[in-house]
């Protein structure tokens, strides 16, 4: 009975730490996936044997909710104005198949200039998630603010969720208190599920139309966000977000878009390749040995590395020559390369991305990484671009030596 009990403690501990990080793996993904002026900025990612450290923008305004507790019911005016800046944010997430799900004030917040900022993307989900009848189907959020077919367990659209959820906040906004709640758990979901709701007094015939539009428990003829950005009380005083950045993302994979940052952070002018801090490099080695990064012959899974005293732009030039023989394209930016085979494979066209890091000055690492596509043919790609580049591979004189006596006892 012991050993079971144990076991079972023990499986579940790995399974919980399987699934935290898979959580935290998904959200910093899902962050580097969006940058907007109302969304949190995530700045930078860093990693320890057993701690992540993820940099955000600071939000000195603290949460929306804060403010409707302190200040009570906002004016329609202001209380429009911060709608509009998360429908912004909402619409822009959509777009790159971002759907929040825990959408409610505590996760709104203000930066110092009083502009809303969306946080908290824990609970969110990725376009590669929705099943094969286009709809989402993990249950998941605050009670008061989740749409009624998502209570339904059913399936459910994550645009249309996410709209309902806006709706609520729009309505505490203005009424300083929830259009749903019930101390009854079940007396609450049929609220919710039959759009159960009284409006206060001071709501205009506008506001209220507006509302009725958006907290339609029939999600097929819910208001979407094209509707919203046409809605004559929506865009009383709307100014389109700003923006001076340009994205290059790719949602193939998440992986790839928690990775590679080439696919999911905003394309920079870089006029140097990016230096591996202490909490990196720790992070790429196996506890303290740095052996790993120096061996061209470790052992291939999804991705490898290989350092060299060649220039940065020497390697690029030197991983181009040696790939297009291969039969891939080759797309540069900065010292970032994706490599795409032009033949299907196993698992269609195999994608390999490369990013160079400074170590010191006169030394660099390459990351090879498996973007997409099948490992072993990965594997094989590796070895053959690995052939073509052993004159610019670094050596320590260890090795040289090592490398020496070896061709000596084969002449022998």
């Amino acid at each position: 009975m012991f050993f079971t009990s144990t076991v079972c403690s023990l499986l579940t501990a790995n399974f919980l730490h399987f699934y935290f990080n898979l959580q935290i793996k998904r959200e910093i993904a899902t962050m580097k996936l969006i940058k907007h002026p109302n969304v949190v900025r995530l700045h930078e990612v860093m990693g320890s044997k057993s701690k992540i450290f993820i940099v955000l923008e600071y939000a000195t305004g603290g949460e929306l909710f804060d403010k409707i507790v302190n200040h009570g019911r906002m004016k329609e005016d202001e209380a429009r104005r911060y709608f509009q800046q998360l429908i912004n944010a909402v619409d822009f997430c959509h777009s790159r198949g971002v759907y929040h799900r825990d959408l409610k004030p505590e996760n709104l917040l203000l930066d110092a200039c009083g502009n809303l900022k969306v946080s908290d993307f824990g609970l969110s989900a990725l376009s590669q998630q929705v099943r094969d009848d286009g709809l989402l189907h993990t249950a998941c959020g605050t009670p008061n603010y989740v749409a009624p077919e998502v209570l339904n367990d059913r399936g459910y659209d994550g645009d249309s969720a996410d709209l309902w959820s806006c709706g609520v906040i729009l309505f505490v906004l203005l009424a300083g208190y929830l259009p749903f709640d019930d101390d009854n758990i079940m007396n609450l979901y049929k609220k919710i599920g039959t759009g159960d709701f009284t409006f206060p007094s001071w709501f205009s015939h506008g506001t209220k139309r507006f509302i009725l539009r958006i907290l339609d428990p029939n999600p097929m003829t819910r208001i979407t966000i094209p509707g919203i950005l046409k809605d004559q009380w929506f865009r009383k005083g709307y100014k389109p977000p700003i923006f001076n950045e340009k994205y290059e993302t790719n949602l193939d994979d998440v992986d790839a878009a928690f990775n590679d940052s080439q696919e999911s952070h905003v394309v920079e002018k870089q006029e140097q390749p990016a230096a591996l801090n202490a909490f990196e490099l720790i992070a790429l080695s196996k506890g303290l040995n740095l052996e790993n990064l120096f061996d061209i012959e470790q052992e291939l899974k999804r991705e490898t590395r290989f350092t060299s005293t060649c220039s940065a732009k020497e390697l690029i030039s030197k991983i181009e020559e040696a790939a297009k023989p291969l039969g891939f394209d080759i797309h540069k930016n900065n010292y970032k390369m994706r490599l795409e085979n032009i033949k299907a494979g196993r698992k269609g066209n195999l994608n390999v991305a490369t990013e160079i890091f400074q170590m010191a000055p006169s030394l660099h690492m390459v990351e090879v990484r498996k973007a997409k596509g099948d490992t072993l043919e990965f594997q094989k790609f590796y070895k053959k671009l690995s052939n073509s580049l052993k004159d610019v591979v670094w050596h320590s004189e260890d090795d040289a030596q090592v490398h020496t006596s070896k061709l000596s006892d084969q002449r022998m």
